[in-house]
């Protein structure tokens, strides 16, 4: 099993990718992102994305109750839709489906986040947020052994019935587990994780997962450093390869397969 998260961003090229999903010779699972069109959703509709950071260094997105409305148009909606669209004309029978959907991913809203503003701790009670730590494996082998291709994004479920954000990366850690994936690809804008992110030269071609933590602290910042923690998380889930690939160039997946990018095994 082999899972695909596409990154959010406005120049991964969409129908690259899914045209090439054609060439993937085992069962695989996408999961997508879509943070570039919920910003230019959320900026029109004059409620512009907000993001802090956590104590620890990790950045994440407030959400409240327009912003989740906002993320659901982004992510379940247009996104996910159009992926949908692309697979269809590509021969491809995908399902869209997000968190919600069957009760396919649970988890527990947060309580608090703790951030740093200036010189002061402070604690927001009201996000719309959690992280995921319950899969509906029936569920989803059912529809996999239908044939069909699940594109899963958030919104995922609380226990109580509501809809929570969450990251994407989270939920590719929770796949990882539960389906015993054994590889990962993550397609980004860039050609891999980079030592400078001004630099597409200072691409690091091979990780260590036992130097993991060093990368994070060292050439990490934002997403990426979630991106990282998270990755850490399926390898202890049991995944044996993560491709940090480009999602921008022809090909993206079998790229990514035959050793371009980042290898981190």
């Amino acid at each position: 099993m082999l899972i695909l998260k596409i990154g959010g961003g406005k120049t991964i090229n969409l129908k690259a990718i899914v045209a090439d999903l054609k060439n993937i010779d085992q069962p695989f699972i996408v999961i997508h992102g879509a943070n570039a069109l919920r910003d230019e959703i959320a900026q029109k509709m004059g409620h512009p994305t907000k993001t802090v950071t956590s104590v620890s260094g990790y950045t994440s997105v407030l959400t409240d109750q327009v912003a989740m409305d906002i993320f659901m148009m982004a992510y379940a909606g247009l996104r996910n839709k159009r992926l949908v669209e692309l697979c269809q004309q590509n021969n491809i029978n995908a399902i869209g489906l997000t968190g919600l959907d069957g009760r396919l991913i649970r988890g527990h809203r947060k309580k608090a986040i703790k951030i740093k503003t200036k010189d002061k701790i402070k604690l927001i009670r009201d996000d719309l947020s959690g992280r995921p730590d319950k899969l509906n494996v029936d569920f989803l082998n059912s529809i996999l052994a239908m044939g069909y291709v699940p594109f899963i994004t958030p919104p995922i479920l609380s226990y109580q019935g509501q809809a929570l954000n969450t990251d994407n990366d989270n939920i590719v850690a929770l796949l990882v587990k539960e389906l015993s994936v054994k590889i990962v690809i993550h397609l980004l804008e860039a050609p891999g994780l980079l030592k400078n992110i001004n630099d597409p030269d200072s691409l690091i071609k091979k990780i260590s997962q036992k130097k993991l933590e060093f990368i994070e602290k060292t050439y990490t910042q934002g997403r990426i450093k979630r991106k990282m923690l998270s990755v850490r998380q399926a390898f202890a889930n049991g995944v044996k390869k993560v491709v940090f690939a480009d999602g921008r160039v022809d090909q993206p997946i079998s790229q990514a397969l035959k050793g371009k990018g980042t290898i981190i095994i």
